[in-house]
Formats: C-alpha cells, structure tokens, sequence
C-alpha cells in the first residue's frame, strides 16, 4: 500500500476528525482545512487557514455528504462556505479524491474538471460495517424515546437488507418481539429462519396497530397517510432511510406521531467507529489500485 501521502481532508464532521487522526498514526501528512470549530484538532496534524497548497496533496478527502446544497462543501465544523467549483478548480485528476454519497450534481462539476471520486460509500465492507453503529444508534434513540423497555416491546422493522438485519439482531437480544416487514420472499424466508415474525411490506396499513415502535430501513415512501392513521397511540417511528426518507413526515406531525429522522449516526453516535470504517474502507481501495497498477506493468 501507498506510504507517507500528503493528504488533505476537508470539511465533514467528527469522524473525518478521527479518520484524520487515525491516518497522521499511520505515518501519512495530513492537512486540516474547513473544521477550524473542533475544539481537539490532533497536535501531529496540521489546520490549514486557505486551500493553498491542496492542488499538491497526493490524496484529497471530501466529507459525507460531499454536499448538501449542491454549491458547497458539507461543513458542519467551520463557519466557512467552501465553493464546489472553487474547490474542485485547485484540484487535478491525478490526485486521489475519496468521497461518499454525491449527487448528480456534484458529480457533473467532477467530470467538468476531470475529477474521479472515490466513492468510499459504494463498498460492500463499508455498507456492512457502518451498519453497526447505525442499528446501534437507532437502539440508543428507542431507549431515549419510549416510555417502556426494549425487552417485550413490539418492533416493526421495515426492509431486512444490512441495517435492518443487525438491528432485528440486536433487537431480539435485548427480548424485543421482532416482526420484519419486506416485499421480497427471500428476504422474508430469511427472517423467518432467524426467528422473526413476518409481514409483507406491500400491506402495512392492515396491521400497524399493534407495534410500540416501527424502524424503517426502505429509502422509498413506505409509510404514507394511510399506514400511519393505522398505528397505535404513541407509537415511535425512527425512520433510518437517507433523504428523502421513507416517512411521510408532515402526515406523522398531522397526526399526531412521533417520528425521528436519523440521519447520519454513525458519525453522532460513534464517529471514532465511523472514521476506523472509512479509514479501512479507503485502504482497501489504495490497495486495489495499487495492485491493478503493478499488473499494467508486468
């Protein structure tokens, strides 16, 4: 693997602070730039005022999201507005550029600078590994929320991909009573092996009276008006699906329904967890490149 990189990481939250650090342990160089309200920047790394000097870097790190608005760079850390174009002005295709979830937008201003994104989001190892803390995180807010214990509630998990999986797992541990909801009959023969109560996801208004909390994981409109009007009293939703969600939100809050759209856990929940995953998950790409080029060469 590649050794003693010049890297700059820009902008995102805690956990590029961390994935930073874990890089600067590893022997790399690592430039801060756009976190400057991080109260505990590590003393071996260094916080940069200006972009100068970023076109040199030998790998570039954007946050997670690249952006939220489309212009400028996600910059939860820092009271600076970073320009996409300005940005990716100073940057040149030769240089390695990881980032995760950009959109079509973002991804038009890359190709208009010959830029490649390494989108470290896109891998399986990382998608596996991000959903612990996810389904975590997802435990932590229930436990903050209900008025009643994990242990012999009932939980409505919605989909039973990665994250839904480990959380109907740690769910059952805890002594929840666990009903997994999906439109696929392979996934619903799965739970059913791992001892779940199962539902067809095509069908929720029907039976939704009955659960203490419901958990989507489906990044499409899963529960609309005519689901939620059906669910018990107090009942939690926690809709874990990334934008645009699966929860009509604005028909929960008509109707009088808790509902929490967590976003992003892994870096509020545990961001040292978060930045490890993306650190490993970035090595595995510099391995695989580095590879394919040694291979060119024989």
């Amino acid at each position: 693997m590649l050794h003693d990189l010049n890297i700059w990481i820009l902008g995102g939250d805690k956990r590029q602070v961390i994935l930073g650090q874990l890089l600067s342990e590893d022997g790399h160089t690592v430039h801060f730039y756009g976190v400057e309200q991080y109260p505990h920047i590590p003393n071996d790394c260094k916080l940069e005022s200006t972009l100068d000097g970023v076109g040199k870097a030998d790998c570039v790190f954007l946050p997670l999201p690249v952006s939220k608005d489309n212009e400028t760079l996600f910059t939860p850390l820092s009271s600076l507005s970073i320009s996409l174009v300005s940005l990716f002005q100073q940057l040149s295709p030769s240089q390695l550029l990881f980032g995760a979830r950009a959109t079509v937008p973002v991804t038009q201003f890359l190709s208009q600078y010959q830029l490649n994104l390494l989108d470290y989001s896109t891998r399986e190892e990382f998608s596996i590994a991000n959903a612990i803390p996810t389904a975590e995180g997802a435990i932590q807010l229930m436990m903050e929320e209900l008025p009643i214990t994990i242990h012999q509630s009932n939980v409505l998990v919605l989909g039973f991909g990665r994250i839904g999986r480990i959380l109907a797992d740690r769910l059952s541990a805890l002594g929840a009573k666990v009903t997994v909801a999906a439109r696929r009959y392979d996934s619903l023969t799965w739970a059913t092996v791992w001892g779940y109560d199962t539902e067809m996801s095509t069908h929720l208004s029907r039976w939704l009276c009955r659960y203490d909390c419901v958990v989507n994981t489906i990044p499409a409109p899963i529960l609309t008006h005519q689901e939620l009007e059906g669910m018990k009293e107090g009942c939690l939703v926690v809709d874990l699906a990334s934008l645009p969600g699966g929860v009509d939100h604005f028909a929960a809050s008509e109707l009088g329904i808790h509902t929490i759209h967590a976003l992003s856990l892994p870096g509020k929940v545990a961001p040292t967890t978060a930045g490890k995953i993306v650190r490993d998950t970035a090595y595995h790409m510099l391995e695989e490149l580095e590879r394919s080029r040694k291979e060119e060469l024989v």
